[in-house]
């Protein structure tokens, strides 16, 4: 690969850096740093990113990492206080902000030592697909590495409970561990789209993890995030850590996905596709999207009879649709979901996320909240880091007369995936919870939050106006049940309680102060 900028070219390749038809000259560390720079163009990368990434765990000390960077900038004519292309963030770190192009190119140099044939490309699985390496030991002490390398472990047993991830096993992505190889080198060997690395630092009493979500085939980062705990307590700090990656990756991985079906022909489109495709549109969330991720969903069925997430998937529209008011098939509908939900659970009873979409259309469709609880309860048996599932059963224990212990799974769901994209569902059981503890005012705070997210959303919005109106705020109470009966024209307090699992005169009451009518 060959990166070019301004008047220079990167050769990583050949390991040159050139400017016009002169070789600069640059030491082996250098050379890596300004590589990695410009490769992770899109991010800040730390001091600990650049360590991990260049020294592969050996101590550096600042002034020698210092040194290494000046000499970066020197090399590509931007040292002094120009920062032109590697520009330095107080407090966070240096990013190369110049305008590189990429270019691949084979040359008969490059290969002329070759005397094995490359490593032939894995086909890539038709789910996200991931290999988690070895994690960095960077403390200095040997007798730290099995930490980091349990961390590691961790976090591939997590991840292997996610069904809808294809999960490289612990002994082929630590045959990597102490080797300086690119991500995409290692996506095509093992056949992964996603790469996760990361290094462990011990200082004192005190332990700092950074993690990096790569994808593979581009190289660029998705996601990074630290951690920092006790020492002490290693083992308990080692579950919270990997209970928070995993708890991240999984949406990211998501969103990748989506994203990188945007770029593929719709006629080379499987079930895999068809699905992710009905999963972007469930997250517009209107009547119209979820109606057309339904005919996705379909599709992906006539292509595959027995696909229990498109099943799963399906009944989850269909328990929004109800849910929301905009359901338009009646009966029909509601038993169309729960067979599409029923059939699911029989051909994903191992799959946590099947049973955590079913255990909604369970409580939404057929309001059987002791069923959704046993499937809920199922799918955290199999996935504890699902935040899905938390999520719906802490909306049921809130609804079934227990808001705190609906609020402890709400807060943990919030806490294993702080930036869901569905996080509105996840705030507006929380600000429910505190409704039904009466607490107005966090009620009133955390509602507010999930209408902001989603103003579509009518649960946060009939909350928000029940809570304000227990405050005492009946104007503002007004304007937001204005808002839901633009959403929901013909809602009424009696046809609410027809299709909600629970409707307490305490809510019902509210509502009505908020100007709903009976």
């Amino acid at each position: 690969m060959r990166y070019l900028f301004e008047d220079y070219v990167l050769d990583t390749d050949r390991r040159e850096l050139r400017r016009g038809t002169d070789l600069i000259a640059l030491t082996p560390q250098v050379f890596d740093l300004l590589a990695y720079v410009i490769m992770n163009r899109e991010i800040v990368l730390s001091k600990d990113d650049l360590i991990a990434a260049v020294w592969r765990g050996r101590i550096v000390s600042e002034s020698a990492l210092n040194t290494r960077i000046n000499a970066a900038r020197t090399a590509i004519g931007d040292s002094g206080e120009q920062q032109r292309l590697i520009k330095t963030l107080p407090r966070k770190g240096i990013r190369f902000v110049g305008i590189a192009r990429e270019e691949r190119h084979v040359s008969a140099a490059a290969t002329d030592h070759i005397t094995q044939p490359p490593r032939a490309s894995l086909t890539l699985p038709d789910r996200p697909s991931i290999a988690v390496l070895a994690f960095t030991n960077m403390s200095g002490d040997p007798e730290q590495a099995y930490f980091a390398d349990g961390m590691a472990e961790e976090i591939i047993t997590a991840l292997s409970c996610c069904k809808s991830l294809f999960v490289i096993a612990r002994n082929s992505s630590f045959t990597y561990k102490g080797k300086s190889v690119d991500v995409r080198q290692i996506g095509r060997e093992l056949g992964v789209r996603y790469v996760l690395e990361g290094s462990v630092r011990r200082k004192g009493d005190r332990v700092r993890i950074v993690g990096q979500l790569v994808d593979a085939s581009s190289g660029a980062h998705i996601w990074a995030d630290r951690f920092e705990g006790d020492w002490s307590d290693v083992f308990g700090l080692q579950d919270r850590i990997t209970e928070s990656v995993v708890g991240a990756i999984e949406p990211k991985l998501q969103v990748a996905e989506i994203e990188r079906l945007r770029q593929k022909p719709i006629a080379d489109l499987n079930a895999y596709d068809l699905l992710l495709r009905a999963q972007q549109c469930a997250y517009q969330f209107t009547d119209e999207t979820l109606t057309v991720a339904l005919r996705y969903l379909e599709q992906a069925l006539a292509i595959d009879l027995t696909y229990a997430p498109a099943m799963a998937l399906a009944a989850y529209c269909y328990a929004e649709r109800r849910h929301q008011g905009w359901a338009q098939g009646g009966e029909t509908e509601t038993a169309e979901g729960l067979r599409l939900a029923s059939r699911a659970v029989e051909l994903g009873w191992d799959d946590s996320s099947v049973l955590w979409m079913a255990a909604y259309a369970a409580w939404r469709l057929a309001l059987d909240a002791r069923r959704a609880n046993e499937l809920a309860d199922r799918s955290l048996f199999l996935n504890p880091n699902s935040a899905s599932a938390l999520a719906i059963k802490g909306w049921i224990e809130a609804l079934s007369g227990d808001p705190n212990k609906g609020l402890e799974l709400l807060h943990r769901a919030e806490r294993l995936s702080p930036r869901d994209p569905r996080g509105w569902f996840i705030a507006t059981g929380i600000g429910m919870a505190h409704f039904f503890a009466e607490r107005f005012e966090e009620a009133a705070m955390w509602t507010q939050k999930a209408s902001i997210q989603n103003p579509r959303f009518t649960p946060a919005l009939r909350f928000l106006a029940a809570s304000l109106a227990k405050l005492g705020q009946r104007d503002s109470a007004h304007e937001v049940i204005q808002r839901v009966l633009e959403i929901e024209p013909n809602l009424t307090i009696s046809s609410l309680k027809k299709r909600l699992f629970l409707i307490n005169e305490l809510y019902a009451g509210a509502l009505r102060l908020a100007g709903l009518p009976d």
